[in-house]
């Protein structure tokens, strides 16, 4: 999995532009499922059937999200400097010296009007982003145009570094959970959605469309483990968290035990998560048509958001563990 990982990170797929994700995750899923497709708003909707006497099983909606942050071009001037609008909740302090990359090719960096060396904190309208260009025409950029944080994949030790695990080491995960259960009782729906960075949109439109009886996400969250972090009982390293609150959902306490549960009989370690900022593919779900159950497996991740972002390789391995172990069993009753 950790090879899958560096993979679709890798890969170049902002929000409303998943498509050569999509491509990348269905190469990996021949022989898992037994449909594959496409929405119209672009989610990759993969089904696995129920085992044989599955007639007590659930229909099981499992959703991690395809799409990254970025930056979209606003205004190119004279000078071929671009003006910018951000896709998702990119935290613009962390801005300057960072790189971006478009789908043609063009990298670029940001600039701050004025003196770099200001201690003020960075607004869009300060920032702009230089693509080497000495004209507007000579910019190969142009208004609408899209760019995603790169800087190499990295590892140290089991810790991995890369701007966008939020969310392609979800969507590793749920890959990999297809791939070591070898059965379920349950009817599975695997939905790698788009558009979750600017509004949960593509979890919305599947959730109504499938009608599931259970929403799981599998999405990063933040930690409390690093210098003067808001307090949090999270951290890298001790396991995946299974979600309680976040500011847009509260877990069917069903779930959340259902997960517990699993956790403990399987010797998974494990970490309770509130988090009182953001939320998941989840929360869209949940209200959808009558309600549905729903939770969350998170991975911890610092400096979610952000173009470095960090994430411990264990944590996703026990999220699959915890994944197979419950899907490989009935619902409790």
């Amino acid at each position: 999995m950790r090879a899958l990982i560096e993979e679709l990170c890798g890969v170049f797929g902002p929000s409303g532009q998943e498509e050569r994700v999509r491509e990348a995750i269905v190469n990996h899923l021949d022989g898992l499922v037994d449909e594959i497709r496409t929405d119209r708003l672009g989610n990759l909707i993969a089904v696995k059937h129920p085992a044989a006497g599955g007639e007590k099983g659930k229909r099981i909606m499992l959703a991690a999200h395809m799409d990254e942050i970025g930056i979209m071009v606003t205004h190119v001037d004279a000078q071929g400097f671009c003006r910018f609008t951000t896709i998702g909740g990119v935290l613009t302090n962390s801005l300057i010296g960072s790189r971006v990359h478009f789908a043609n090719g063009v990298e670029g960096a940001f600039g701050l009007e004025g003196s770099p060396l200001t201690r003020d904190r960075p607004t869009p309208q300060k920032l702009f982003l230089d693509v080497g260009a000495d004209s507007k025409e000579d910019a190969r950029v142009q208004v609408g145009d899209s760019a995603v944080f790169r800087s190499s994949f990295g590892a140290v030790g089991d810790r991995l570094l890369a701007p966008n695990l939020d969310d392609r080491i979800g969507c590793a995960v749920l890959i990999q959970t297809l791939r070591e259960l070898e059965s379920s009782p349950h009817e599975l729906l695997a939905v790698f959605t788009a558009q979750e960075e600017v509004g949960t949109r593509g979890a919305a439109t599947a959730g109504y469309g499938l009608e599931p009886e259970i929403i799981l996400a599998i999405d990063v969250t933040a930690t409390g483990d690093f210098p003067q972090a808001t307090p949090m009982e999270v951290a890298l390293g001790k396991g995946p968290a299974i979600k309680v609150m976040d500011r847009r959902m509260i877990s069917h306490p069903k779930i959340r035990g259902w997960l517990e549960n699993t956790a403990r009989a399987n010797d998974i370690p494990y970490q309770l998560e509130v988090l009182e900022f953001g939320s998941t593919d989840a929360s869209a779900v949940q209200v959808s048509r009558a309600g549905v159950p729903a939770g969350t497996v998170s991975i911890p991740c610092r400096y979610v958001h952000t173009p470095s972002q960090m994430a411990d390789y264990n944590d996703a391995c026990g999220a699959v563990r915890l994944l197979v172990s419950a899907l490989g069993e009935e619902y409790p009753r």
